[in-house]
């Protein structure tokens, strides 16, 4: 492989949301339109197709439109990290082929779910990804949601190979985190995953963050993150209590997801419902949105040049 620029690959991404029709259909301009929005944010890149993209509950070719769409409006001037996790080795190679194909700049997979699997089983998995193209490969651990915990040594053993670049730790032990960085040497990118712990993320080592609540406020995360670079750790501080306020209340809605692309919603940019089995938010929860909306622009607006009404586009 090349040699690459793996400073493209440290700092902010947002964890890009799904984006559908009234239909419930992918919208290939609503897609455009999303990531067009982050643009100017100060973000590094997005991840697609992830979590907070809803792949697991889309068809192959509906993650492939959203991969198209992505890559012809944003993939020139973003990194865009594309997850081609699926529960069949075979789709996930079939996804890692088409991001070649796209352009996109690294490909990333969670272990199958569903099935408890043996490390053999995951190492095959995911080597079957990384065989595929000739795309850098990210490890995506999410033991909470796929039920497998990655050790050091299956870790090691994949992150040898110069097509790994980097893991997505979204473990909750920013122990085990910085034990990933400490095995896998400086230029291996580690990405800190649970957004509340972005500052202990990257005080351990963590050389940027992929989040779902950054696509309703990335701003604040670059800014947690200039704070670090800065060696403000004070106002580090402060900045992630008052993001983890924030998290916590939106965490208080029927779904996280439902909420986050509501309050889009408020701000002109409008990205549908959730999928089921991925609950939306109800009428009755319409109000304290509205008003969470205005208080997280008033605190991007308290620590950037950037005035609420460019924020409602």
């Amino acid at each position: 492989m090349e040699k690459m620029d793996i400073n493209k690959f440290r700092g902010i991404f947002v964890a890009m949301y799904s984006a559908y029709d009234e239909e419930g259909e992918v919208s290939i301009s609503r897609v455009k339109e999303l990531a067009r929005s982050y643009v100017h944010t100060g973000v590094r890149g997005l991840y697609i197709c992830g979590s907070s993209g809803e792949g697991i509950l889309q068809t192959a070719e509906e993650r492939k439109k959203v991969v198209e769409a992505v890559m012809d409006e944003v993939g020139k001037v973003l990194t865009v990290i594309v997850h081609i996790g699926a529960n069949s080795t075979r789709e996930s190679v079939e996804l890692a082929i088409h991001a070649e194909k796209n352009g996109t700049d690294a490909v990333s997979a969670v272990p199958a779910i569903y099935y408890r699997l043996s490390e053999k089983a995951v190492e095959t998995h995911w080597q079957k990804m990384i065989n595929a193209s000739s795309l850098p490969f990210i490890i995506y651990n999410i033991p909470q949601t796929t039920g497998f915990h990655l050790t050091q040594p299956l870790f090691m053993k994949i992150a040898k190979q110069d097509k790994v670049i980097g893991i997505k730790m979204s473990g909750e032990s920013v122990f085990e985190l910085q034990q990933f960085k400490a095995n896998a040497g400086k230029e291996f990118i580690v990405y800190n995953g649970p957004d509340e712990q972005f500052l202990g993320g990257r005080m351990m080592g963590a050389d940027g963050g992929i989040g779902g609540t950054y696509g309703v406020m990335p701003e604040l995360f670059c800014k947690v993150d200039a704070f670090i670079m800065e060696n403000k750790f004070k106002e580090a501080q402060e900045l992630q209590f008052k993001i983890n306020s924030i998290i916590k209340r939106l965490l208080d809605y029927p779904s996280l997801y439902g909420a986050c692309k509501y309050i889009l919603s408020l701000r002109g940019i409008d990205t549908g419902v959730p999928r089921l089995p991925l609950l939306p938010v109800s009428p009755t929860d319409y109000q304290s949105l509205t008003m969470l909306n205005e208080e997280i622009l008033k605190v991007i607006q308290e620590y950037t040049n950037i005035k609420e009404k460019e924020m409602m586009g």
